[in-house]
């Protein structure tokens, strides 16, 4: 029997770790063994990833699917393994980013580089949820690549929310969302200055919620310190992680989604946004113009008046409040699950059509 298996640093709810979830659901239906290897596991079900080749038999045929991370003996594992190769391009922070906060994320983040680079010329299949994606596999020498989006059941957003929970998020003035972890390169800080602009020219009484947890701890003290130059701690919340229901519910009080990130691999709460009806107003980076696609207003520049600008437009028209919120519904049926799992089986089709 072929079998296909998953290999990840850590496995734990979230982008990646649902991605994996479907993933491996898609290779059972197919017949196809499929575990899960992990050197850490937090809140999903996985082995650990020494149990390959001694307590899970490895056969010459069998099909290891890396999905990159974070520098980790994990890939050492896989890169030293005879099976093939198949690499699964989520996203790897550059070092700068982090760099002049958390100096001790720097070896492993060059680490996982590195790992990689090595993976790339050795995998006969690299598969990346976006273009953006690619073009570094590409660059880094991987020989067959292709593109398939992240593996997302956009039906299990739509949560049971309690209607006082969304009515407790009302505010006088538009509110702001932005969801994602607290990280440099996802540069909350240019938007908490776009955002002091909105509240100085156009909506004096405007709210904004920052949901998510903290990859830098340092960051998101200079972020404290910055909303208090600027005399909004009343109108900046940071949440910290929330449940799924809670973050359904933010999606739901808020008037616009706002992100100016300058590195995403794929950007899921953009599709979590437009699937809740939630205008987006984004910074053209990386892979967010290909998952934004028709869905939202991408900008070309994020400077905070024009920002600023963007949104208020968004918030205030509502004519063109409803064509984005129509646009993103629809740019969304390319991200369904049928459509995303097909893509993902064409992609596996000339390694795994041969085991």
């Amino acid at each position: 029997m072929t079998a296909v298996h998953h290999f990840v640093p850590t496995y734990e709810p979230g982008a990646v770790g649902g991605h994996i979830v479907e993933m491996q659901r898609l290779c059972r239906e197919q017949g196809w063994e499929s575990e899960v290897f992990t050197e850490h596991v937090r809140g999903l079900p996985g082995r650990d990833f020494r149990e390959y080749g001694r307590q899970v038999p490895a056969r010459p045929d069998d099909v290891l699917v890396y999905h990159v991370a974070i520098g980790s003996p994990v890939a050492d594992l896989v890169l030293a393994r005879p099976e093939r190769l198949v690499l699964d391009h989520h996203n790897l922070t550059p070092v700068p980013f982090f760099a002049p906060w958390e100096p001790w994320m720097i070896h492993g983040l060059a680490w996982g580089r590195a790992q990689l680079a090595a993976l790339a010329e050795r995998a006969v299949l690299g598969i990346a949820d976006s273009s953006y994606n690619e073009s570094e596999l590409r660059e880094l020498g991987c020989a067959r690549t292709a593109v398939a989006p992240i593996l997302l059941d956009l039906d299990q957003l739509d949560r049971d929310v309690a209607p006082d929970r969304v009515a407790s998020l009302a505010t006088a003035g538009s509110t702001w969302l932005f969801v994602g972890r607290i990280a440099p390169n996802k540069c909350h800080h240019d938007l908490i200055k776009a955002f002091a602009v909105y509240r100085r020219v156009y909506d004096g009484d405007a709210v904004l919620r920052i949901v998510g947890g903290s990859a830098s701890d340092r960051y998101v003290e200079a972020l404290g310190d910055l909303v208090r130059a600027l005399q909004l701690d009343a109108a900046v919340a940071f949440t910290g992680g929330v449940s799924d229901a809670d973050l359904t519910a933010h999606y739901r009080a808020a008037d616009v989604y706002v992100s100016v990130s300058e590195h995403e691999g794929f950007c899921v709460p953009l599709l979590e946004a437009m699937h809740n009806g939630v205008p987006v107003v984004a910074f053209g980076s990386t892979a967010v113009p290909e998952t934004l696609g028709s869905g939202g207003l991408c900008l070309p520049l994020k400077d905070p008046g024009t920002v600023a600008a963007a949104v208020h437009r968004v918030v205030s028209d509502d004519t063109a409040r409803a064509a984005l919120v129509t646009a993103g519904r629809a740019h969304l049926r390319s991200f369904s699950l049928p459509v995303t799992r097909q893509r993902m089986l064409d992609a596996l089709a000339p390694v795994v059509g041969g085991a």
